[in-house]
């Protein structure tokens, strides 16, 4: 499967930004979701959806991160709110047959959203 991302930039504290990743490529059960990397820093799992639209936070997004899917056009998105300069970062886009595998399946291209005070 290919996925190609879309969005991301730059943005002040407080504010809002919208990732898109569109899938391509035919895959049956799976997980999709959003890691990030700082450089020098290990890759972090944002947050996740699965077939069923389950989804998954990590802590440090709760309440503040959408995670959301279109089945139709197979496109995963990350709607984010109340940015903190924290989350800056490459986002990586990713699929893998289930969750507990996102970190070590196919990835995106990453795009890389910058949060400035």
């Amino acid at each position: 499967v290919r996925l190609l991302q879309t969005g991301g930039g730059s943005v002040q504290v407080g504010g809002s930004m919208r990732l898109a990743c569109g899938a391509v490529g035919y895959f049956s059960t799976y997980c999709m979701g959003w890691l990030r990397q700082v450089p020098g820093q290990e890759l972090e799992e944002v947050a996740t959806i699965e077939s069923n639209d389950t989804t998954h936070y990590a802590d440090f997004v709760k309440g503040r991160f959408t995670v959301a899917k279109d089945d139709l056009r197979v496109n995963l998105f990350l709607q984010m709110t109340s940015l903190e300069v924290e989350d800056t970062a490459l986002y990586i886009c990713a699929t893998a047959p289930t969750c507990s595998l996102i970190r070590f399946g196919d990835k995106g291209q990453g795009t890389q959203v910058t949060v400035s005070s």
